[in-house]
């Protein structure tokens, strides 16, 4: 397996797709992948193949998605804390497609209605678009580590670690919202103020520090 590092500098959003299908082999892998995640985190995510209906509608063609025909709804029982679950484990499958050769997008409102089935109490949170992106994309402008967190030269490596792969994870509008502190081995992560989709950044953010810093370095605060 790659550096999980390399995967999350290799991604970058990806909004037009090519007519090529996604071959059963990555299916399984996405598929396992999302059964696993939607047990750990207690969440619905739902994959469907081969459905261009979602991103057929007038919100997609404003936001400029073309040609998608697969995607992955992130749904869940109504929580205080669903929007962030479905950051931190939707990011998950996020970089496992990328590892796959899959490119991807977030979107928030740029889509029309999915095919997710939702139980009693459920609610879908965001839509991710999926399939092979006519380019890899291409970087964004980013904050530095100073303004995202209380980093400082003398920073343990591991926190280092975290907060640079924070700056690499996508944020609504590349708001990038955030800001880490690191205060007796506890990190407190905390989301910006005003702003789109701040609780589902949050959680996006955290799974990249986690996934570099390593888990067994610090607690969340």
């Amino acid at each position: 397996m790659n550096d999980i590092r390399d995967v999350m500098k290799a991604r970058h959003s990806v909004r037009t797709f090519t007519d090529k299908t996604i071959p059963p082999e990555i299916r399984t892998q996405l598929d396992a992948a999302a059964a696993a995640l939607n047990k750990e985190g207690a969440l619905h995510m739902q994959i469907f193949y081969d459905e261009p209906d979602c991103y057929d509608s007038l919100m997609a063609h404003y936001g400029k998605i073309v040609n998608c025909r697969n995607y992955l709804v992130l749904a869940g029982k109504k929580a205080a804390d669903l929007e962030e679950r479905c950051g931190f484990y939707g990011e998950k499958i996020v970089l496992k497609a990328q590892e796959l050769g899959l490119n991807t997008c977030w979107t928030a409102l740029s889509h029309g209605k999915s095919k997710a089935v939702l139980g009693a109490g459920e609610k879908e949170v965001i839509v991710i678009a999926l399939g092979y992106g006519k380019t890899q994309g291409s970087p964004r402008k980013s904050k530095t580590a100073e303004q995202v967190s209380n980093i400082t030269a003398d920073s343990p490596e591991w926190f280092q670690r975290g907060v640079e792969a924070a700056l690499l994870a996508p944020t609504a509008v590349n708001q990038q919202k955030f800001f880490f502190t690191l205060s007796g081995g506890k990190v407190l992560a905390r989301p910006g103020r005003i702003g789109p989709c701040l609780k589902i950044d949050l959680g996006i953010v955290k799974c990249h520090f986690e996934l570099a810093a390593g888990k067994e370095n610090f607690e969340w605060a």
